[in-house]
């Protein structure tokens, strides 16, 4: 829930059981109120401020300043299904020509099979509690356990021994794909197949991308708050995908979790839409950084 930032929104922490409060002032380029800061929870705060955010970001339902209290509500919850399940399924009927003459192409131009499946990370939906703060008042939180793999479905490529190999980062000049792959990859047709992911359950249509289980250790030791990403389902595409890219270093790594801990604390059906407009605009353009 949104609240503007002052004595309410410390009196709802303090009569609450939110163990977390994420402050932004990404919409409008304001300054967070340091008076949260001063509360009695133990690290109850994210301050995710991004500088000179795009115009396109400002047209989200964003507010400046104000503090989301993580807890999605199961309206939140149902609309974003709905919106995915009817996006999904709409996108998988008019693609499944597309799919199918790339599954030709893939066949033709390359020994392997068509499919690519990778496991990777997907929504942390348990739990672990451990005590914070003063002993004397039993202060109890939850803190996000591992997230939960699944498997991801994409058309394949690479050449069929570099698509075995030990995950890496795929470079904008890459040996190990292969000429179709590369017009796939650049169009985003490879990820087609994860609509079924989609419809699943496993994924969402807007969310963090889920990382290659491979990554997540050195990920959540080397970047502070990544693991916060698995609290919602990973997603096709987002804020952090039209932005920014592929992440590639520690910095790229902090800048996306910026733009996902945004989304995180600001999701709703109706920004899911825009976003969804935004990364269609482009992939058919090519301006953008998806």
């Amino acid at each position: 829930m949104l609240q503007p930032i002052g004595n309410a929104v410390l009196q709802s922490v303090s009569d609450t059981s939110c163990d977390q409060v994420y402050v932004t002032a990404v919409a409008l380029g304001g300054s967070t109120d340091d008076s949260l800061s001063d509360n009695r929870l133990d690290d109850p705060l994210i301050n995710v401020e991004i500088p000179n955010p795009p115009d396109w970001l400002r047209k989200l339902n964003l507010e400046n300043a104000r503090v989301n209290i993580q807890c999605l509500r199961w309206r939140t919850r149902l609309a974003k299904r709905i919106t995915d399940i009817f996006v999904a399924s709409s996108l998988l009927f008019l693609a499944w020509p597309l799919i199918l003459l790339s599954a030709l192409l893939i066949k033709l131009t390359s020994r392997g099979p068509i499919f690519f499946f990778q496991t990777r990370v997907g929504l942390n939906n348990r739990r672990q509690t451990v005590g914070v703060g003063d002993s004397k008042q039993g202060c109890r939180r939850m803190l996000p356990a591992f997230g939960r793999p699944f498997t991801i479905y994409k058309l394949r490529t690479m050449y069929l021994d570099d698509s075995r190999s030990e995950p890496r980062q795929v470079q904008s000049i890459d040996s190990r794909v292969t000429p179709v792959g590369r017009i796939l990859r650049r169009l985003r047709i490879d990820e087609l197949p994860q609509l079924i992911n989609v419809l699943r359950g496993e994924m969402s249509m807007v969310g963090p991308r889920p990382e290659c289980i491979e990554y997540m250790d050195e990920l959540t030791a080397k970047v502070p708050d990544y693991g916060r990403r698995l609290g919602l389902k990973p997603g096709l595409t987002g804020i952090a995908q039209i932005e920014s890219g592929y992440a590639n270093d520690l910095q790229s790594y902090q800048r996306k979790i910026a733009f996902d801990l945004m989304y995180l604390q600001n999701c709703c059906w109706t920004n899911d839409l825009r976003i969804l407009w935004r990364t269609v605009r482009v992939v058919l353009t090519g301006f953008g950084a998806l």
